[in-house]
């Protein structure tokens, strides 16, 4: 099947070389067919994904049903769609154990009572290889306990997954690139943490073993399988792929990512945008072609401030700001960086460190990709967005201390009670927040010094975190939150402390490179969702040195981040290393 014949064909022959494409549900192909021509597979995927979007309720429940249930009767009676039973075939589910078919009914069951519609599992997986029954079945038992709207929203999604497979197949394309750096992150999660890989865990923090050997990993794909010109381990860890261009244009493209984790991670945090930058420059190196730029691919050591307490340390070294107070720093089992560093063959000295800044005339700008890691994208349906800016933030952490006394004896408007103070304040921030746009705050750590069940709390610890896209949005809403925690604890006779623990400026997307990633993104047929970023990364510290611009990755599972359950498909990892190719072409034209 080809795109020219989908856009030239009568609509009843539309849906008719779409069929089977969502299980006996024409409809979605019926009225796709009128957002005909398209332009790209992705750009037909996302019209049908449209479609499904803009249905009722009860279109949405029918498309549902419509599909079978796990190893269910139909499965068992061979009356599943030619494309079902190739899918549950390649997940094992054909052959499953009788202890297995127990299990799968009973999930099967308790599934139905609780939610009136099947199950429904892209049982083929984010690689499209299918999953385990092992996987599936775990898969199973966790949505268990999802919300019902929520778990429609993400049967409909998994429907779509399903689709776009089948797609694939009717097409006869496979996602070669995105194939590959699903499999290059399935072996650099190989290496965890001992403690951590015994619970079967990822973890790999600042220059552990296991941080050391996915750099050697890394260093040596970047030679041996990319063409780089020059591969080096710096100073503070980061690997370095240099990949010359053709032409007397002596700047660079910087691009790049982390590859250290937080603990129990999942495996595309920072290592997704690392992949997609090799991957671009192999596939240059195979066609032989030299850009009129060079390309710098930077694997930055750090970023998740797990093992030191030093933001950005990395990215840090890059742009001059790497505090040299940093090397005395102790980690949990009482080991100095320095020490860290020494054992890793690293100089561990400040000059050496220093000698690492770059030169922002030396630079074009610098462009990261990164898995989203929050639910926006996943929830619209859509594989990549363009971030417009990198939120700020500030951090505290605070004390309200008021008068412990006896829960029985205390009457209620007698009470100076910290810990509810502290939920005042929780609700404070919630409501603060949500009247700036796209601004968060959380109060994520609530802690009661020596509390117990009959005792009115007399101290509540706890943590604060405002961000906000602008600086002057951050300020705001940091000025709101204080105040209001002044005036809680003023009426119900508290006082306080709050120290702060970090401030990060905003770093907005330089306009021209934002603009070139809208680009990239139109040029493959896809809607343009502009959106911040929440989280921090190693952009915002190379924003203070170049322009810079950053391209967000839908990530599954809800967009979950820092967790086992973050993934990625193929496809969406296809999709991003073609805008991160479509960029560099758009880029070579300018010159």
């Amino acid at each position: 099947m080809n795109l020219q014949d989908l856009n030239t064909a009568s609509t009843e022959s539309f849906v008719q070389l779409l069929a089977g494409t969502y299980e006996h549900s024409p409809w979605i192909a019926e009225r796709a067919a009128a957002k005909r021509p398209f332009h790209s597979l992705a750009g037909l995927k996302q019209a049908l994904a449209e479609v499904v979007r803009s249905a009722s309720k009860e279109e949405q429940l029918g498309l549902i049903r419509a599909h079978p249930e796990l190893a269910g009767k139909a499965m068992q009676s061979q009356t599943l769609t030619a494309e079902s039973t190739d899918e549950q075939s390649r997940a094992g589910l054909t052959h499953c154990t009788a202890e297995e078919f127990a299990r799968i009914h009973a999930l099967n069951k308790a599934y139905n009572e609780r939610f009136g519609w099947p199950f429904i599992l892209a049982v083929r997986g984010p690689r499209g290889l299918g999953l385990s029954k092992a996987e599936i079945i775990a898969t199973f038992a966790r949505r268990l306990d999802s919300h019902p709207e929520q778990e429609l929203a993400e049967c409909l999604r998994q429907i779509h997954r399903i689709a776009e497979i089948r797609l694939n197949d009717k097409f006869g394309q496979a996602p070669v690139l995105g194939n590959l750096l699903l499999d290059w992150a399935e072996e650099l999660a190989v290496h965890s943490e001992p403690e951590f890989r015994a619970q079967g865990q990822l973890t790999v923090t600042y220059l552990s073993e296991a941080h050391q050997t996915v750099a050697r990993r890394l260093q040596w794909w970047m030679q041996q399988d990319c063409g780089f010109d020059e591969v080096r381990i710096d100073a503070v860890g980061n690997v370095l792929g240099i990949y010359h261009g053709h032409e007397k244009e002596p700047r660079r493209l910087l691009t790049g990512s982390h590859f250290d984790t937080v603990r129990n991670a999942g495996k595309y945090d920072g290592r997704l945008g690392v992949l997609v930058a090799m991957a671009c420059v192999r596939e240059l190196h195979k066609a032989g072609r030299r850009l009129p730029f060079g390309i710098e691919v930077i694997a930055f050591a750090e970023e998740e401030s797990q093992r030191y307490q030093a933001s950005f340390l990395a990215a840090s070294a890059l742009t001059g700001h790497f505090d040299p107070a940093w090397l005395d720093a102790l980690d949990a089992e009482g080991l100095p960086m320095r020490s860290a560093m020494q054992t890793a063959s690293l100089p561990a000295n400040i000059e050496a460190i220093q000698a690492l800044q770059r030169r922002a005339e030396d630079y074009l700008g610098f462009v990261e990709v990164h898995i989203e890691q929050g639910p926006v994208l996943n929830e619209l349906d859509l594989p990549l967005g363009v971030v417009t800016s990198i939120n700020g933030s500030r951090r505290y952490l605070g004390e309200i201390i008021g008068q412990a006394s006896h829960a029985g004896t205390t009457p209620m408007n007698r009470r100076r009670d910290a810990a509810a103070a502290a939920a005042e304040l929780i609700l404070r921030v919630e409501q603060a927040a949500a009247q700036i746009p796209d601004a968060v705050g959380t109060v994520g750590m609530l802690k009661v010094p020596a509390g117990s069940i009959n005792v009115v709390p007399g101290r509540c610890e706890f943590s604060l975190d405002l961000r906000a896209t602008s600086n002057p949005a951050r300020d705001a809403l940091d000025a709101q939150v204080r105040a209001g925690l002044a005036e809680i604890c003023e009426r119900r006779g508290l006082h306080f402390t709050l120290t702060p623990t970090m401030v990060a400026d905003a770093a907005p997307s330089d306009p021209t490179w934002q603009a070139r990633w809208e680009r990239a993104v139109a040029t493959l047929g896809l809607p343009l969702l502009r959106l911040p970023s929440g989280a921090g990364h190693d952009a915002m510290q190379l924003h203070r040195l170049m322009p810079q611009a950053m391209l967000f990755v839908r990530g599954a599972n809800g967009g979950i981040s820092h967790n086992p359950l973050e993934s990625v498909t193929n496809d969406d990892a296809q999709l991003a290393t073609e805008a991160m190719q479509t960029l560099l072409e758009q880029l070579a034209q300018e010159f």
